[in-house]
């Protein structure tokens, strides 16, 4: 839950259910950056976890008690939604999404493979089903 805005935060407001991604910060003037592929930041991008930040302090991710983010990496989660639930489509989900839209894996009646149904499979699997995709699970 956000419990502080800076001045210049204008899509969130103190109280909102926001996800924080792997990482809460990069130089967002890069190529890369502007073009949407921070994890790729020229400068580096900061980690959500066991990085240091532009203000020197260290990130610690889920171990911290407060979390400071650039408002480009929070994601708005409703307030209805389950905040468990919210949190594997910060992680598995989107280790799976970005590569299944990359690669146009969002079109009914298109084939997917998913090996071994853990974390990112089951994620693979919900998206592919989502997506109207035929999916087949290979595991041992």
């Amino acid at each position: 839950m956000v419990k502080e805005v800076g001045s210049n935060v204008h899509r969130f407001k103190t109280g909102d259910h926001v996800g924080v991604g792997t990482y809460v910060n990069s130089c967002r003037e890069c190529s890369y950056c502007k073009d949407g592929l921070e994890v790729h930041c020229e400068k580096g991008r900061v980690s959500t976890f066991n990085r240091i930040d532009v203000d020197g302090t260290v990130t610690k991710g889920g171990y911290s008690s407060f979390i400071l983010v650039h408002e480009r990496y929070c994601y708005r989660i409703p307030d209805n939604y389950p905040l468990a639930s919210a949190a594997p489509l910060l992680c598995a989900g989107i280790t799976v999404y970005a590569p299944m839209m990359r690669h146009k894996m969002n079109q009914p009646g298109k084939s997917l493979g998913v090996i071994g149904l853990g974390g990112l499979g089951h994620m693979a699997v919900k998206f592919g089903k989502a997506f109207g995709l035929h999916v087949t699970v290979l595991s041992t």
